[in-house]
């Protein structure tokens, strides 16, 4: 039975190299997979999936508009899918991600999720809270704060190296715009109590 899978973590903890291994491991056997990225994301140009540590791989792109279920049910008929891999996923819609469940559940392939739980306000994404809610198997991907500890928390950051405390939700970054931090220095940063 397919199952709809949420791997999430911080900024920074591998997520976009994973989904491309997993990719590359389907393909080393000879099964098909259909990569998708958020259309909002040129960091690498439109339609890439690329890792920081140099990897990359052609991919669709998803918008709000784009029914996600009707393209991988075109592409299934065609050419047999093994995986859809999804990359920046907490820009799905409430809606795609019900499209990806009906992909695990109607098409019977499974669907790897990749994506941020939270924003840079400690704050969910929409894709990431109707996966949360709804993915058969949640697997958070680890990387660490400085300090050491777990980062679970994302930190906007100005040229400087200062906290953004206020903003809009999504800006498009890397290391440039953002730090994994742990709970308790995020909170510091912030200037919240824990």
């Amino acid at each position: 039975m397919a199952k709809l899978y949420f791997y999430y973590s911080s900024m920074n903890a591998g997520k976009s190299t994973t989904l491309l291994q997993s990719s590359f491991n389907y393909q080393e056997r000879g099964m098909a997979t259909m990569l998708w990225t958020a259309a909002i994301d040129d960091r690498y140009g439109h339609g890439r999936v690329v890792s920081r540590i140099g990897l990359g791989a052609e991919a669709h792109l998803f918008d709000p508009q784009v029914d996600l279920f009707a393209a991988v049910a075109r592409q299934h008929a065609a050419t047999p899918l093994s995986c859809v891999l999804v990359d920046e996923a907490q820009f799905l819609t409430k809606g795609q991600v019900w499209q990806l469940a009906g992909v695990a559940d109607r098409i019977g392939v499974p669907v790897l999720c990749y994506g941020l739980r939270t924003d840079f306000q400690g704050e969910l994404f929409e894709g990431s809270a109707h996966l949360l809610g709804l993915a058969d198997t949640l697997s958070e991907i680890k990387t660490v704060c400085d300090c050491g500890r777990k980062a679970t928390m994302n930190l906007r950051v100005d040229a400087q190296g200062r906290a953004i405390r206020q903003g809009v939700q999504t800006e498009i970054g890397g290391n440039d715009r953002y730090v994994a931090l742990c709970r308790r220095h995020f909170a510091e940063q912030m200037g919240m109590a824990t």
